[in-house]
C-alpha cells in the first residue's frame, strides 16, 4: 500500500505547509497548524454524495439570457433575518451561522424552520442533540410542531440520501463540526472534515436548489472555528453575537454574495425564543435620568441603515506610570491617535490620565465616524462637564485636526430628528441640502469648531 501523505493547514488564513511548524508563514500566527491526510485527485470519489449525480453537462449562457426570475427570495418570516441576508432566502444558498454557545442559534433557526415549515418542505438536521431535545425546545417555545421533519445523523451521505427522498426546499445542519464523511479518515471538527462536508453539501444544496443553513462553532476569540476554506465555500456568512446573560442579540452579516455586507439585525432574547428588535436605535440609547459627563450620542451606519449609539468616557488621574487606555467596542490604536490629535490642534493634555471609553449596548464600531463622538466624550469627562442634552455628533478626525466626512451624512441625521435630537454636529460636507424639521445642524471644519459647538 502506498504511504498516505499528510499535510498541515492553518486553521486562519487557510494555507498549507507540507510540515508542522510552530508559526505560520503567510498569516505569522502561532501554534494554529493542524494535520490532515491528502488524497489524490484519483483516490477522490467523484461528485455522486448519497445518490446525487455530478455529470450534470454544463453550458455557456450569455450574461443577459440567464433568468433571475428562477430563483426568487422568499421570507424567513423574520424581518431582521431578511435583512442580514440581503433581501431574503435565496433557493441553493448556503448560509453559515455562527455563535458562542448560548447565544440563541439553534433558537433562531427552529423558529424560522417551524415558520417555513407551514408553507413548504423542511429538514432540521441536528447532530449535536436528540430529538426529543429538539422537540422539548419546539414545545416551550410554543412552536408549531405539525409540519416540520427532524433527523439526528451525522453522516453526510445518508443526509444527503434522506434528502434527496424528501425533497426539502430548505435544510439546517446543526452544526458542521460533528459531521463526517466515511472516506475521510480524521475524527468530526478535522480540518479535513469540515472541509470536505462543507463543499459536499454546499455542492449537494447549490444542485438540487435547496437553502441551506450551517450551524458553525466559534473559538476562545470569537472567531469562526475550522479552516478558513469554510468560510470561502459557502454563501453568506453571518455572527449571532450577545452575552448569553444579555437580552439582547446581534446578527451582524460578514458576507453576503446576495446582499449588503455588514448588515445588522437585532434580536430579544423572551422566553418564547427570540423576538425582533422594530426600533434598535432605541435600546442602545440610556434610559438614565439625570445627565452625566463624559456620555454622548451618535449615529453610526450599519449595513443600509443608520443606528443610534452612545458613547461613554472615563478620565481619572492615573495612579501609574503607564496610564492605561482601555476601549470596548472601540478600536484601541485609534484611541492613541485622538489623544494625540487632541494634544496637539486641540491644547488639551491627558498624559496622566487614565481613559476609558465605552460603547454602550455592545455594539462594535468599526467605522471612523466615531472620532468626532470619541473626542468630545473624553474631553467632557475631563473636564467633568455635562454636554448639553439632545445633541449628537459624528465625524472622522484627521491627523491635522480636520473634521473629515462621512458617508450617508443625511441619513444619520434624519434618524437623530427622528428620536427626539435637536441639534447636530457633524461635518461640514455632510450638511444636508435640505433643511430637516426639528433638529439644528452645525458644520464645523477643524477640531477647534466642533470645541466651540458645544
Amino acid at each position: 500500500m502506498a504511504k498516505k501523505k499528510t499535510a498541515y493547514v492553518c486553521n486562519q488564513c487557510g494555507s498549507e505547509h507540507f510540515q508542522w511548524q510552530g508559526q505560520c508563514k503567510d498569516c505569522a500566527e502561532w501554534n494554529t497548524l493542524t494535520e490532515f491526510v491528502v488524497q489524490s485527485a484519483n483516490d477522490r470519489r467523484p461528485v455522486s454524495y448519497s445518490g446525487f449525480s455530478g455529470n450534470t453537462k454544463a453550458k455557456v449562457e450569455v450574461l443577459k439570457d440567464i433568468d433571475l426570475a428562477a430563483l426568487p427570495r422568499f421570507t424567513s418570516g423574520f424581518k431582521e433575518l431578511d435583512r442580514v441576508l440581503g433581501g431574503g432566502i435565496v433557493p441553493g444558498a448556503a448560509m453559515l451561522i455562527g455563535g458562542s454557545p448560548g447565544a440563541g442559534k439553534s433558537t433562531l433557526l427552529l423558529q424560522v424552520m417551524c415558520y417555513l415549515a407551514e408553507k413548504g418542505s423542511v429538514l432540521y438536521v441536528t447532530g449535536e442533540e436528540s430529538l426529543q431535545q429538539v422537540a422539548m425546545r419546539a414545545k416551550r417555545l410554543q412552536l408549531p410542531d405539525d409540519k416540520l421533519k427532524l433527523l439526528a445523523e451525522t453522516n453526510v451521505d445518508t443526509i444527503c440520501q434522506l434528502a434527496i427522498e424528501n425533497k426539502p426546499n430548505v435544510m439546517v445542519i446543526d452544526s458542521i463540526q460533528v459531521m463526517s464523511i466515511a472516506d475521510i479518515q480524521s475524527a468530526p471538527g478535522g480540518v479535513s472534515q469540515v472541509r470536505e462536508c462543507a463543499a459536499a453539501l454546499t455542492r449537494f444544496a447549490k444542485q438540487h436548489h435547496i437553502a441551506m443553513f450551517i450551524v458553525g462553532h466559534v473559538t476562545k476569540d470569537g472567531s469562526l472555528a475550522g479552516p478558513k476554506v469554510l468560510e470561502h465555500c459557502i454563501d453568506c456568512s453571518m455572527m449571532l453575537e450577545g452575552e448569553s446573560d444579555g437580552r439582547y442579540r446581534t446578527l451582524r452579516g460578514t458576507k453576503n454574495r446576495f446582499g449588503a455586507i455588514n448588515e445588522l439585525g437585532v434580536f430579544g432574547m423572551t422566553e418564547l425564543g427570540m423576538k425582533e428588535v422594530s426600533n434598535p436605535s432605541a435600546i442602545f440609547l440610556s434610559k438614565q435620568q439625570a445627565p452625566s459627563a463624559g456620555s454622548i450620542v451618535m449615529s453610526v451606519w450599519e449595513g443600509t441603515r443608520p443606528l443610534l449609539v452612545e458613547i461613554q468616557a472615563l478620565v481619572d488621574y492615573s495612579q501609574m506610570s503607564h496610564p492605561r487606555r482601555v476601549t470596548v467596542g472601540l478600536d484601541q490604536n485609534r484611541l492613541a491617535i485622538l489623544l494625540a490629535v487632541m494634544h496637539r490642534h486641540g491644547g488639551i493634555q491627558m498624559n496622566d490620565q487614565d481613559v476609558f471609553v465605552n460603547v454602550v449596548g455592545g455594539v462594535k464600531v468599526t467605522e471612523t465616524s466615531a472620532d468626532l463622538a470619541v473626542m468630545l466624550a473624553m474631553l467632557s469627562s475631563f473636564k467633568n462637564t455635562i454636554l448639553p442634552q439632545g445633541v449628537i455628533a459624528f465625524g472622522e478626525v484627521g491627523l491635522s485636526g480636520e473634521i473629515r466626512p462621512v458617508p450617508n451624512g443625511t441619513e444619520r441625521i434624519a434618524e437623530a430628528a427622528k428620536h427626539g435630537f435637536t441639534k447636530a454636529i457633524v461635518p461640514k460636507a455632510n450638511v444636508p441640502k435640505q433643511k430637516i424639521d426639528g433638529i439644528e445642524v452645525v458644520p464645523i471644519v477643524k477640531l477647534n469648531d466642533a470645541l466651540e459647538a458645544i
